[in-house]
């Protein structure tokens, strides 16, 4: 049975609209995280040996979007902490993806329907975790960070987690894509009301909640209706300073300065659209 938020032995939330870093010492209305501005986060991120935390049911689900990543796969699957499941949402991939991933031991659902978006809600219709992740699967995020940012969700501090992004390598963040992730981030701070700093990828919350927010958008957008939503919804939402790393394999969204000006543009309209 799915848990649902505010069940018995979830502790206090801060009041509703606050956004906090990752919980270790206080909600900050600056949603400014434990790691110091400027510098990325250690080498050995905290949660690295952990595992499902005490008290959960069941596993954690882990989606991974996928569009040709078999490069990748083996090193982001091989970094899943123990107690995590692997669901990864394959989006036409050419390259072996589902193959490789179906024998690494992933659970694999294919999405025909092409779209980021897309992908992410097939996997989470394919999950059936209380808590569900998500993370790209091209190797600029660990999986091995999830561990600290599930605990800020199964604690009761939060609805939902960002990781935000901490450039650990040169290169890693092209300065157009930060450029157009700035400015998407400032739309949804002035719209929404909600400080958060980045939009990246990496995400946690529980499955019922996701599902409630009916998210209809399947491209591009999707994180950004997702936290639009999450905070008309009352969402108590945190971010925690994850690592960035450099990618394997092009970007298909933010690689080139095209694809991350499409990628603003669908983010733009679910604004635009949103009550």
């Amino acid at each position: 049975m799915v848990a649902e938020r505010g069940s018995p032995g979830i502790a206090h939330r801060p009041p509703a609209g606050h956004v906090e870093g990752d919980g270790s010492a206080g909600p900050r209305a600056s949603a400014v995280s434990r790691e110091s501005e400027g510098s990325a986060p250690s080498a050995d991120p905290p949660g690295l040996a952990d595992a499902v935390p005490p008290g959960l049911a069941d596993t954690v689900d882990v989606i991974f979007p996928c569009l040709d990543e078999a490069a990748a796969l083996p090193w982001v699957l091989s970094r899943l902490p123990a107690g995590y499941r692997a669901i990864v949402a394959d989006n036409g991939s050419r390259d072996g993806s589902a193959r490789l991933a179906r024998e690494l031991g992933a659970e694999v659902v294919s999405v025909p329907q092409r779209g980021y978006g897309a992908a992410v809600h097939a996997g989470l219709l394919a999950s059936t975790a209380t808590v569900v992740c998500c993370c790209d699967a091209d190797a600029s995020l660990d999986p091995a960070e999830l561990p600290r940012l599930v605990r800020s969700v199964t604690d009761g501090r939060a609805d939902l987690v960002l990781g935000r992004r901490r450039p650990a390598a040169a290169g890693a963040w092209p300065v157009h894509a930060r450029v157009g992730n700035a400015v998407v981030v400032a739309a949804v701070r002035r719209r929404c009301g909600v400080p958060i700093r980045d939009l990246g990828p990496m995400r946690v919350a529980r499955r019922t909640d996701l599902l409630r927010l009916g998210i209809t958008d399947r491209r591009f957008g999707y994180p950004l209706e997702l936290v639009a939503r999450a905070a008309a919804a009352g969402w108590h939402i945190a971010e925690s300073d994850v690592r960035y790393l450099p990618r394997s394999g092009r970007s298909k969204v933010t690689g080139t300065a095209t694809g991350t000006a499409r990628a603003v543009r669908d983010m733009s309209a679910i604004l635009r659209r949103l009550p």
